[in-house]
């Protein structure tokens, strides 16, 4: 385009002779007119002090129009097939935008020095015009592909919404790392959303087929919300370490294990997607690499065992604060859930072989995390990064009660398959359908583990549908330590499987509706509030 003006724009005055000589404009300048190029502001004063406002007109856009011999004898037939001049030059405009786009995209393909210096050298030509919306996404394109934008630019950028709305998270990501309240707005919203996420699953009364532990580690974190925060960090550690402290402020004030959750499917978002810069220097990511293995395989073997024993024993004097994001990656619900479905299964088959609790290595191990992720909170908010002691009793009184529980399901459910013998019968029902012994009793209300595994060994009668299991130590969870048997994951599991087999029963016998006795769980459970 040329930058000629007509003569009587200028009064008392004679034309230009030369594209370089521009008129300036008596006001601020804007638009294109920050580049020396006659514009909204410069006609409109040309129009106030000229004698003939439609020569004014045409002069200007004759001078202003595009520099092109062929073009000029073309636009009157525009004008006779109702193509407006605005129209045509705006598809002129952006046919070169998008020329000039893909120009800048081959150039941010290439490497070296060279093409940071030409970047930059646009950059300093095309800024001046980052507000005119039609020229923007040529500046915003050269910043996204630079490798630093200077903060002379950025400042410009996060000043003002509607620029910052339109920067690409590339450029953003240089503006959150030097200012963390941009950041946290960011974020908050995705953390809350996420928040909102679980508990529906959780709490959804209308989906009976998608239960909350069902999706598998790897589906989680497919996730809208997690995939979202992987893209904002992308390689920058500065990022993802605040990240990270939101997720332990916000858990440290709510208590909710959600965020825990959080925090591991983040690290291994960004593990698939193989961002070394952070997972090098994450000293969580081989601990929680093994622990997603494991609850992804539903299956803790020797070798993993050992990796995760080594890592734990491995971390040295001076280096306790990991044993807090550690604990948070244990206390997610679905890490907890693997420990304790993993203990108990191992328990069972120590029934069957008729083997001790102490003597099973990769028990002692799940216990150890158990603990582990069970204190996240205390282990936070004192600030006291030591790993907490597991009260050697609880392998040897604890569990060997919960393993007699245990036997006495297993013994009812056998006498229930032999022919019937009403003395015999009677006898066995009373010998093994008694109260819990007393170290199962007492354990659950002074430790977390026992109450947890507690819970879990009430989920497992549940499914099998033993009411008798089930009320001889649905009651004692009352009285858990921390009150852990309230806690949502928990009840909504319990109730849920209550309302499958109701559904389940009514579709196999309609004829006796919801009603069933053998299917309703009818018990009377004591809660904080009542006793």
């Amino acid at each position: 385009m040329s930058r000629n003006v007509p003569s009587c724009a200028v009064p008392n005055s004679t034309q230009p002779t030369g594209s370089a000589s521009v008129a300036a404009p008596t006001s601020t300048a804007s638009g294109l007119e920050v580049l020396g190029i006659p514009g909204g502001t410069f006609l409109r004063e040309a129009l106030t002090s000229c004698s003939d406002p439609l020569q004014a007109i045409e002069e200007f856009q004759v001078e202003n129009g595009i520099l092109l011999p062929s073009l000029r004898p073309m636009m009157p037939l525009l004008d006779l097939h109702g193509v407006k001049r605005l129209d045509f030059h705006i598809s002129v405009m952006e046919a070169l935008r998008e020329k000039l786009l893909a120009q800048i995209a081959d150039l941010g393909q290439k490497e070296g020095k060279e093409k940071d210096k030409k970047l930059k050298e646009l950059l300093n030509k095309s800024f001046l015009v980052v507000k005119i919306k039609a020229l923007r996404p040529v500046v915003m394109a050269v910043m996204k592909h630079l490798s630093h934008v200077d903060d002379k630019y950025l400042k410009v950028l996060v000043k003002d919404k509607e620029l910052y709305d339109d920067c690409d998270t590339v450029v953003k990501r240089q503006m959150w790392k030097d200012n963390q309240s941009l950041f946290g707005d960011e974020v908050s919203p995705l953390l809350s959303q996420y928040i909102k996420e679980k508990e529906q699953l959780l709490f959804d009364q209308n989906n009976l087929t998608n239960l909350f532990f069902l999706p598998s580690p790897k589906v989680r974190r497919q996730g809208e919300v997690v995939q979202k925060l992987a893209h904002m960090i992308g390689n920058n550690v500065r990022l993802y370490d605040m990240v990270l402290q939101f997720l332990r402020t916000l858990f440290l004030r709510t208590r909710n294990v959600h965020y825990c959750t959080l925090r591991a499917e983040l690290l291994m978002a960004l593990h698939e997607t193989e961002v070394q810069e952070i997972t090098n220097v994450d000293p969580c990511h081989k601990f929680t690499w093994c622990v997603d293995a494991c609850i992804r395989e539903r299956n803790v073997d020797t070798k993993r065992s050992r990796e995760i024993q080594a890592f734990l024993d491995g971390i040295k004097s001076g280096q306790e604060q990991v044993l807090g994001d550690l604990s948070m990656m244990l206390c997610d619900p679905y890490a907890v859930h693997f420990l304790a479905t993993s203990s108990l299964k191992i328990l069972h088959n120590l029934v069957v072989s008729e083997s001790l609790p102490r003597e099973h290595h990769i028990l002692l191990l799940l216990l150890r995390m158990l603990s582990l992720g069970l204190s996240a909170w205390q282990m936070i908010d004192s600030q006291e990064f030591r790993e907490p002691r597991l009260d050697s009793q609880v392998v040897t009184k604890f569990l060997p009660a919960l393993m007699s529980l245990i036997v006495d399901d297993q013994v009812r459910s056998l006498n229930a398959k032999l022919p019937s013998d009403e003395r015999e019968s009677a006898l066995t029902v009373i010998e093994h359908s008694g109260p819990p012994p007393d170290a199962f009793q007492a354990y659950i209300s002074e430790s977390s583990v026992p109450c947890v595994l507690a819970m879990y060994y009430t989920l497992q009668v549940a499914r099998s549908r033993d009411k008798v299991a089930l009320t001889r130590v649905l009651g004692t969870l009352a009285v858990g330590h921390g009150e852990r048997s309230f806690e949502d994951p928990f009840l909504h599991t319990l109730v849920y499987k209550q309302l499958e087999q109701r559904i389940e029963s009514y579709q196999v016998n309609p004829s006796q509706g919801v009603h069933n006795d053998e299917t309703v769980l009818m018990m009377n459970v004591p809660t904080p509030m009542s006793m």
